[in-house]
């Protein structure tokens, strides 16, 4: 089976991606026989607390960081961006090129994110949640798990994924539903998404009725009783990202990927680079 289009690639113009690189990914992605490649670069305008480990294993984020832990985003170059899209078209004819973002947090943010969208033609948009409430700050999940029950965590994450989904419409695919598993704390025991099922449901419920796509984001695998609860809740479509902050990343753990959602309903579309839709039910 050949790869599916990579729809969730970090290059340079992320915030978070020190080692990203446009041209080189796209050059990674021509290697790998990738029909496309999203660049869907952070926009992000929530303020929050670092976790002072994430600060303590990254120059980067320390260099953003004050020293009590809250981080900026910086601005977003939307010109210079697009202008670097359209340099790499046409280094790489062969290879279907979308841009994009990923907006963090898109319902709280609205007047800002409209700004940016408007300042040029995005392929695809994925609309992510990264942060909490936590206090009166916000934290993503790992500073969250220093201080409250990681199942709670969980629960509160999927709540505001279904918020997402019913108070902004600017994206057309959900990213990495399942962002609180990549640092589940190893106190917690092993993650079971059986505990959370209903929470699970419900934001999927959402996302389906919505029309939009699911994202299997292979960062880390995505446990395969999502996919069942997507296609079972309706679900359209599913798209793939690799989340590639480096064009190392590119395409990871796709293969797998591909054959566990196949195997729960969802088949390629007309091209190579389109959405994977659900799969006619034979009588």
């Amino acid at each position: 089976m050949a790869l599916p289009a990579d729809g969730h690639v970090h290059s340079e113009w992320s915030w978070d991606a020190a080692k990203g690189s446009m041209e080189r990914s796209c050059a990674r992605a021509v290697e790998l026989g990738l029909p496309a490649i999203a660049f869907t670069e952070h926009l992000d305008h929530t303020v929050w607390t670092v976790s002072p480990d994430a600060i303590d294993g990254s120059d980067h984020l320390a260099a953003l960081a004050t020293p009590d832990g809250l981080l900026t985003p910086p601005e977003f170059d939307a010109s210079g961006y697009l202008e670097a899209i359209e340099r790499c078209r046409g280094r790489f004819p062969s290879l279907r090129i979308l841009s994009g973002l990923e907006v963090g947090e898109p319902h709280w943010h609205a007047a800002a994110t409209a700004n940016v969208l408007a300042a040029g033609r995005f392929d695809q948009v994925l609309g992510s949640v990264h942060c909490l409430p936590d206090g009166g700050a916000f934290a993503e999940p790992p500073g969250l798990y220093r201080h409250q029950a990681a199942a709670e965590v969980v629960r509160q994450y999927l709540a505001e994924v279904a918020r997402l989904v019913t108070e902004s419409d600017v994206f057309s695919v959900l990213a990495h539903i399942d962002y609180p598993v990549r640092s589940w704390p190893a106190q917690a025991g092993s993650f079971d998404p059986n505990a959370f099922e209903g929470e699970f449901r419900h934001a999927l419920r959402v996302l389906a009725d919505s029309g939009r796509a699911l994202e299997v984001n292979t960062r880390v695998p995505l446990h395969p009783e999502v996919v069942r609860w997507w296609r079972e809740e309706g679900g359209p479509a599913i798209t793939f990202g690799s989340d590639a902050h480096d064009p190392t990343g590119l395409a990871f753990g796709f293969g797998e990927a591909a054959g566990m959602v196949e195997a729960h309903g969802f088949r390629p579309g007309r091209h190579p680079y389109d959405f994977w839709t659900r799969a006619q039910v034979r009588q």
